[in-house]
C-alpha cells in the first residue's frame, strides 16, 4: 500500500493573486491553507481561511504560525523582522527576503552568486548623485520599496535629475547605467532545497513599467534560452532555494544581464498553469514541502496577457470569441485603472495575439 503524504497546513503571508493561485494547488494537492491579508475580501479568502490583519501584524502572525506547519510568503513586501521569530517554519528563510527587499542586497548577492548585472553605483547620500556622469543615461531606483515602475527615475536630462534628488534625498538608491536591451526575459525555477526545476524561458513585454503580455517560450536561441536557465541554476543552488523564484534579465547585443528577482511566484510565470505540466504553483508548494520536484516539460507555446481594470470587458469579450483561451480572474472587487484584475492564456505560437 503505498502511503499518502501527510496533510500540511500551510500559512500564506499575503492573499492576494498569488496566495490565491498558491492555495488552490495547495488545496488541489489535499492541504489546509491559511491566509493572512488585511482585506477581507482580498483573492485568496475566496479559496481560503483568512486571518484578516496587517502583514507586520505581530500577534496575528504569532497565531497563523501556531497554526501552521509551514509559512510562505506571496509577495516580498512583507515584515521579515515580525516574522524572525517563526524562521524555522519557512522554508524559503528570511536571508532570501531580505535580499529582495533592498537593492543594494540584491545586486551584492548576484555578484556573489556569479552572475552579470548591469553597472551600478550605491547612492547613499547626494552628493554620491553628484558623482554620477550625466554623459550616459542611467535609472535611479530606491533601495526599498519599488514596484511596477514606482521608486525610479530614468535620468536622460536636468529634470529627470533633479527628480532623482528628491528620491535620493529621502532614502538610499541604486543607479543603474541604462541598458540597451533587445528582449526582457525571466526564468522561473523552483527548489526543494537540494534539487531544482527549471521552467522554460520566458519573454516579457511591458506597457508602463507593467508587464502586458509574456510570451513562452521566449523568442531566443537556444544558446541564449541555456544560459539564461543556467544563470538562474545558480542562484538558485547559492540560495539553496526552496519554492519558486523569478529571475528577470536583459537580453543585450552581446550579453544577459540579471535585472532583479522575485522570491516566489511570478506574473511572467501564469502561462505555466496550462502550458506546462507542471505549474510554478504547484512546485511552489511541492518546494517549501520539501518534496521531490519533476523535471517540467513545456506541452504548448502559450501567450500569457495580463487584464488590468481598464481591459475588463474587453478580456471577458475575447475569452468568449475565442473558446480556447483561458480566463483567470482574481475576484477583485474594483477593477482600478491599472490593477492587475486577471491574465488571459492562449495556447499558440501566435505571439501576435492581444486582447
Amino acid at each position: 500500500m503505498t502511503n499518502l503524504t501527510k496533510e500540511k497546513t500551510i500559512g500564506i503571508i499575503g492573499g492576494g493573486q498569488l496566495g490565491q493561485m498558491m492555495a488552490i494547488s495547495a488545496i488541489y494537492m489535499g492541504h489546509k491553507v491559511i491566509t493572512l491579508d488585511p482585506d477581507p475580501t482580498c483573492p485568496a479568502s475566496q479559496v481560503a481561511e483568512q486571518i484578516v490583519a496587517k502583514y507586520d501584524d505581530r500577534v496575528a502572525i504569532a497565531k497563523l504560525a501556531a497554526r501552521s506547519d509551514v509559512l510562505t510568503y506571496e509577495f516580498e513586501n512583507v515584515s521579515a523582522d515580525a516574522l524572525a521569530p517563526y524562521e524555522d517554519k519557512i522554508p524559503q528563510g528570511l536571508d532570501l527576503l531580505r535580499i529582495s527587499q533592498n537593492r543594494i542586497f540584491e545586486k551584492e548577492f548576484l555578484i556573489k552568486a556569479g552572475v552579470k548585472v548591469a553597472p551600478y553605483t550605491v547612492i547613499n547620500t547626494l552628493e554620491d548623485l553628484n558623482d554620477l556622469d550625466l554623459s550616459k543615461k542611467h535609472v535611479v531606483k530606491t533601495a526599498t520599496g519599488g514596484y511596477d515602475g514606482h521608486g525610479q527615475v530614468v535620468v536622460k536630462n536636468i529634470v529627470d535629475w533633479e527628480e532623482a534628488r528628491e528620491l535620493a534625498d529621502l532614502q538610499p538608491c541604486v543607479s543603474e547605467e541604462f541598458v540597451s536591451f533587445l528582449k526582457e526575459i525571466s526564468v522561473i525555477i523552483s527548489g526543494n532545497g537540494t534539487e531544482f526545476s527549471v521552467f522554460p524561458v520566458c519573454e516579457n513585454l511591458h506597457q508602463n513599467n507593467i508587464l502586458d503580455k509574456t510570451i513562452m517560450p521566449a523568442r531566443i536561441s537556444k544558446y541564449l534560452a541555456e544560459e539564461a536557465r543556467s544563470m538562474a541554476l545558480k542562484i538558485a543552488q547559492t540560495l539553496k532555494l526552496s519554492g519558486t523564484l523569478c529571475v528577470e534579465m536583459f537580453v543585450t547585443n552581446h550579453d544577459i544581464l540579471v535585472n532583479e528577482i522575485a522570491p516566489r511566484p511570478h506574473n511572467s510565470g501564469h502561462a505555466t498553469i496550462e502550458a506546462c505540466d507542471f505549474s510554478q504553483f504547484d512546485l511552489h508548494i511541492r518546494g517549501i514541502l520539501g518534496e521531490p520536484l519533476p523535471k517540467v516539460a513545456l506541452l504548448s507555446p502559450a501567450v500569457m496577457l495580463q487584464v488590468l481594470g481598464q481591459d475588463l470587458s474587453t478580456a471577458q469579450h475575447f475569452a468568449t470569441e475565442n473558446p480556447s483561451a483561458h480566463l483567470h480572474l482574481y475576484g477583485k472587487i474594483e477593477a482600478k485603472e491599472n490593477r492587475k484584475m486577471g491574465h488571459v492564456t492562449v495556447l499558440t505560437d501566435d505571439c501576435a495575439i492581444s486582447l
